[in-house]
C-alpha cells in the first residue's frame, strides 16, 4: 500500500497574508518607537512643540508627553507579537493604532504636521491587520512545497498507474 504525502503549495493569498502582517508589525514598531522619541521630547519640554491657546484638549506638555511615551512602550511590545504571528497581537495593535490616531488628533495643534503623519501610518497599520482573515495566517506551510514533485516511495506520482508485472 502506497501513500502520499502531500504538502500544501504557497498561494498568492497566503503570500500576501504573510506580507500585510510583516507590513503592520514593522510599521507598528515604528509608530511606537517614534511615539517613543516624541513622548521624550514633551516630556523635557523641548521647544519644537507648539503652543496654543484656547483649543479644546488643552492638555499639559508634559502629560502629552506621557501619553505618547505609553503608547510608544506598547505599540513596540505588540509589534513583536505580531512578527509571531499572534492572534492577540492583531488585536491589540489594531486597538493601539486607533489609540494613536486619537492621541495625535487630540495633541495636533502641538506638532501639526508630525501628527497628520502618524495619523496616516496608523490608518495604515489598521488596514493591513485588518485586511488579512485570521485562517490565512495559521495555514501557512512549515516549507514551501515542490510544484510537481509529490511522489509517493516508490517513486510514482499518486495518479499514476502501475505498470503490469
Amino acid at each position: 500500500m502506497t501513500t502520499t504525502h502531500t504538502r500544501p503549495e504557497h498561494t498568492a493569498k497566503q503570500e500576501w497574508a504573510t506580507g500585510l502582517t510583516a507590513f503592520g508589525a514593522v510599521m507598528l514598531f515604528l509608530v511606537g518607537l517614534l511615539g517613543i522619541f516624541r513622548g521624550i521630547m514633551a516630556i523635557a519640554e523641548d521647544d519644537v512643540f507648539l503652543t496654543t491657546r484656547n483649543y479644546v484638549f488643552q492638555f499639559d506638555l508634559t502629560g502629552w508627553g506621557w501619553v505618547h511615551l505609553a503608547l510608544g512602550a506598547v505599540a513596540v511590545i505588540v509589534s513583536v507579537g505580531l512578527l509571531r504571528v499572534s492572534t492577540w497581537a492583531r488585536v491589540a495593535g489594531v486597538a493601539i493604532a486607533a489609540l494613536v490616531i486619537i492621541a495625535n488628533f487630540l495633541s495636533l495643534p502641538y506638532y501639526p504636521v508630525w501628527s497628520v503623519v502618524m495619523i496616516t501610518m496608523s490608518g495604515f497599520i489598521i488596514w493591513a491587520l485588518c485586511v488579512v482573515r485570521r485562517g490565512n495566517l495559521y495555514d501557512l506551510p512549515e516549507e514551501p512545497a515542490p510544484s510537481q514533485e509529490h511522489r509517493t516511495y516508490e517513486g510514482r506520482r499518486p495518479y499514476e498507474k502501475r505498470p503490469p508485472v
